[in-house]
């Protein structure tokens, strides 16, 4: 597994943005997140030791984790990212965005159907959002799709959205004002990817956690424990 973040910095856009890891984090750095730009590991990919190997190892490489990767700011960049992407066939790119309804307009000429390479994680967490997002995503020509409902801030019926969905990931919030992510909202999502066949995986529970109408407070350093305590993950059959 490999990390590369070409760019960094981001801007609220989506109701899921208001306790963002990436602002906070920043905010603590003395960090202006507002700010695009370039990092050194730009060209990380097609590094290649004195050897002439790739310094980046072949495997899942997770892509904009600290940026959005089809965020405006980046578009005189981002030919050149899919470049390297085009380049490094033994990699799986990965990434997640909130402007999905961007896609089309940031795919390079060759896209056609998609690369096999590359793993589009589109991320929702209302109704309101799903039903726009979602609507866009399942038409787009993709390969590899995925969802995100972290963090998940209400129930949400995504059922009709997951055709040709490969994997939905569920999360809570984690901010000490964090809204509250209820368990039933969870199973609910479970019960719709094992109706059709979509692998889900419950990521992390949130801050302030409702089981059974009850509210309990957890730790940041155990939502992802917690979650995998549930057991509940499901694998599709292929």
């Amino acid at each position: 597994m490999a990390m590369w973040n070409p760019w960094r910095g981001c801007k609220k856009c989506s109701d899921g943005c208001l306790y963002c890891y990436i602002h906070k984090g920043d905010a603590k750095r003395g960090v202006d997140t507002s700010i695009i730009e370039k990092t050194k590991d730009f060209i990380k990919p097609i590094e290649r030791l004195k050897n002439g190997n790739y310094k980046m190892k072949s495997g899942i490489v997770y892509t904009c984790f600290s940026t959005d990767f089809l965020i405006e700011e980046a578009d005189a960049w981002r030919r050149e990212c899919w470049q390297m992407i085009r380049e490094r066939e033994d990699c799986t790119f990965l990434f997640l965005t909130k402007r999905i309804d961007r896609f089309m307009d940031c795919i390079p000429d060759d896209w056609g159907d998609g690369y096999e390479n590359v793993v589009v994680c589109c991320t929702v967490e209302n109704q309101k959002n799903a039903d726009y997002k979602l609507g866009i995503f399942t038409k787009l020509p993709i390969k590899h799709k995925c969802i995100t409902a972290q963090p998940l801030i209400e129930d949400i019926d995504m059922e009709k959205y997951l055709d040709g969905i490969e994997l939905v990931v569920v999360g809570g919030e984690s901010d000490t004002n964090a809204r509250p992510l209820d368990y039933a909202w969870v199973l609910d999502i479970r019960e719709q990817c094992i109706r059709k066949n979509v692998s889900f995986e419950f990521r992390q529970c949130g801050t302030h956690f409702i089981k059974d109408g009850k509210e309990y407070k957890l730790q940041t350093k155990d939502l992802c424990a917690q979650a995998r305590k549930a057991g509940i993950d499901f694998e599709r059959n292929i």
